[in-house]
């Protein structure tokens, strides 16, 4: 082990974990929390696991996490389509504060790799989506 110890937080993203196991020549990194207790450990298999996600999981978690949930809208209302791992999301949202709140839950989900944002805020009000 080394001294100190690498160590990463369970709010961290996964790639980031994996830049760390690199730069650092590691195959398990200690997860603690905010108080530096360890929680957990990640191995460099537990972090690959997440990149194995087939494409449809990844659709499916975003349209009812990111689209269903964060957003509130019908799983209709914002087009997902995801490619290796990039997803990009089409469609009108009724809030400009809508945009950058699903683009940053959309990064959360496992096996995502990229977004493309195509999406625009609905003109005086209207019901986005619905």
């Amino acid at each position: 082990m080394s001294t100190p110890a690498v160590t990463v937080h369970p709010e961290q993203r996964i790639a980031d974990a994996a830049r760390v196991m690199e730069r650092h020549g590691v195959e398990r990194l200690p997860v603690v929390d905010e108080e530096d207790r360890l929680i957990g450990i990640a191995t460099r298999r537990d972090l690959l696991r997440v990149f194995l996600r087939t494409d449809g999981e990844i659709c499916r978690d975003v349209r009812e996490e990111v689209v269903g949930r964060v957003l509130g809208l019908p799983a209709s209302g914002v087009a997902v389509s995801v490619r290796d791992g990039m997803v990009t999301l089409r469609g009108t949202v009724r809030d400009p504060g809508d945009i950058p709140l699903a683009l940053r839950h959309t990064y959360r989900v496992d096996g995502v790799i990229g977004v493309v944002n195509s999406l625009t805020v609905a003109a005086d009000g209207a019901r986005a989506a619905e």
